[in-house]
């Protein structure tokens, strides 16, 4: 069984379902609220562990009543969060969410600045224990660490561009092997609004492969100068809120089982597509008997 790491962000996510999406100040009446654990990395960390392989989580979490609430919700789903430091005197990370009738969402973040990045106290050691790492972009220095500690044991590892600080995206996505972004992601890194051309912009940065998620429309990357296109499964989707962490817990997952990129990508663009398909944030995550039968559909 496969053993997977994911560092960076967790977070406790309030959802509300609105039937629009407010574009002016007013009020709104929703239709449904739930609480999930959130975080780029704590989302694939959980989707890892429904996929059915072994998963830790590594990031930072204040000493608090939420950051409880946040490891009771990971270890509710079988993620160790033996590398989860709690600081004192610092608030959790929490987000308020609203996700419109299309699916669409709304993401109002709060970091507490007192949520120390110092990536010192992490072991480099148990970096041998994974067959593959995602880092995110939401705590940099952490990242870091835990990318170059992969590269020097030879370890399979995969960076979540997502929105972010310039600097960090540029500098992270040189540290891995696969750095898949956002579509908004890539477009700050390269400064190219088209993803093709923010593809060949960012692989002077990259020493592996270099992809970014489109959603709908799946994955597109490149491997030296060519240009691949894997597409997603159709479905009928209701909350996308997460489903690009799904993507990238599922992408880091078929790596280290030893999948090519073609075989990494359609597994999780699967694993994305089925999540869209449920309210909930990462609560939507499938299980592995669930994406294999979408792919012998599909």
């Amino acid at each position: 069984m496969a053993a997977i790491l994911c560092v960076g962000h967790s977070a406790l996510d309030t959802i509300y379902s609105v039937p629009e999406i407010p574009t002016t100040p007013t009020k709104v009446l929703a239709t449904d609220c739930i609480e999930s654990g959130g975080g780029m990395a704590a989302n694939a960390s959980v989707a890892v562990s429904r996929l059915g392989a072994k998963v830790s989580y590594c990031g930072r979490l204040g000493n608090d009543a939420a950051g409880a609430r946040i490891l009771e919700q990971l270890t509710a789903e079988h993620v160790d969060v033996a590398m989860v430091r709690r600081i004192h005197r610092c608030q959790s990370p929490t987000a308020t969410i609203l996700i419109d009738r299309h699916g669409e969402r709304l993401i109002c973040i709060y970091n507490d600045p007192a949520l120390d990045p110092d990536p010192s106290w992490v072991p480099l050691a148990t970096i041998r224990n994974f067959n593959a790492v995602l880092a995110d972009v939401r705590w940099p220095e952490g990242a870091a660490r835990m990318l170059d500690a992969a590269r020097a044991a030879n370890i399979p590892s995969i960076f979540d561009g997502d929105v972010g600080p310039v600097d960090a995206l540029r500098d992270l996505c040189g540290r891995c092997d696969y750095a898949i972004f956002s579509t908004a992601g890539l477009a700050l890194a390269s400064g190219a609004a088209a993803p093709g051309e923010g593809l060949r912009r960012a692989q002077a940065l990259v020493r592996g492969v270099v992809g970014v998620t489109l959603g709908a429309d799946g994955l597109l990357w490149l491997e030296g100068d060519r240009e691949h296109r894997a597409a997603a499964p159709r479905v009928s989707a209701i909350d996308t809120l997460a489903a690009g962490d799904v993507f990238h817990g599922a992408f880091a997952l078929a790596i280290g089982e030893g999948n090519t990129v073609v075989g990494a990508a359609r597994f999780a663009n699967a694993a994305a597509a089925l999540k869209c398909t449920r309210l909930g944030g990462r609560l939507g995550a499938p299980a592995r008997t669930e994406v294999d039968e979408l792919l012998r559909v599909s």
